[in-house]
């Protein structure tokens, strides 16, 4: 499965918190725990330290069974936490998401061709869409040449950025490659990635000048028209914003790049 490793890590992590946190609550708990018992509709506390009768904790305490309860819990889920880590551990420790695919790409070219993969192979997969055709928008003449460093002209200094980004990244995409998008018409996403783990392709618009109004009001149109059509923000879609002074975030950028792309 595609990127499950990297949810594993994940969760490994939020995990590795979890017990962090609880760890550090249970430094400074009463000892022993809490009986209840509830008599005639009367519920009655008792702290057990030594047996299991405890005595009694009066109203005057009422903050001791809080603490007892919440011991109570935050070992119990201590316990499960660590036990999600030690399979999490055991699982990643020889895991790998693409190993189904290397038993076919370690072997012999000559034997490759005798074999038909079990599932496709990604970097075959991922060069057969990169090489189809499409037709990108054209460029009206006065317009601008901007040119990134994969040669390809696009259509504005922050395109160029990103461009260039994904190039230098080994990311490969397709620059304004057309999408009918129904209720709308035909799109050119800035760019169009395929994603190993989906399958699918991803797009990332970017919208360059926020600040002036008719911009703006098309920009939020085409963006409801992509989620009309299935394709959500956070899913397949990719947002960058610009204005005159709030200039493209090469963090935010970095950031997108891993969480979706990566």
């Amino acid at each position: 499965m595609q990127g499950l490793k990297k949810l594993l890590l994940k969760e490994q992590k939020e995990l590795e918190m979890i017990c962090s946190k609880v760890e550090n609550e249970l430094k400074s708990v009463p000892k022993g725990n809490l009986r209840i018992s509830k008599d005639k509709n009367k519920i009655r506390y008792y702290h057990c330290v030594e047996d299991n009768e405890g005595t009694y904790i009066s109203k005057i305490d009422s903050e001791l069974p809080k603490l007892l309860a919440q011991k109570k819990y935050n070992q119990s889920v201590l316990k499960k936490a660590k036990a999600r880590l030690r399979q999490i551990e055991r699982i990643t420790r020889d895991y790998s998401d693409d190993e189904i695919e290397k038993i076919y790409t370690s072997m012999h070219t000559q034997r490759q061709l005798l074999v038909t993969p079990i599932e496709p192979i990604w970097e075959k997969e991922l060069v057969r869409w990169y090489d189809s055709e499409y037709h990108g928008k054209e460029f009206y003449e006065g317009t601008a040449e901007i040119v990134t460093e994969k040669g390809e002209r696009v259509r504005s200094k922050s395109e160029k950025i990103l461009a260039d980004y994904f190039y230098r990244n080994n990311i490969l995409y397709q620059y304004e490659r057309p999408l009918y998008l129904k209720g709308y018409g035909t799109v050119y996403p800035d760019f169009t990635f395929l994603s190993k783990k989906t399958r699918k392709e991803i797009y990332w618009e970017h919208e360059g000048m926020m600040d002036k109004p008719e911009y703006a009001k098309s920009a939020v149109k085409k963006i409801e028209s992509y989620q009309r059509n299935g394709i959500h923000l956070g899913e397949r879609l990719i947002l960058t914003f610009e204005t005159e002074l709030t200039v493209l975030n090469s963090q935010i950028v970095e950031e997108l790049v891993e969480k979706y792309l990566v």
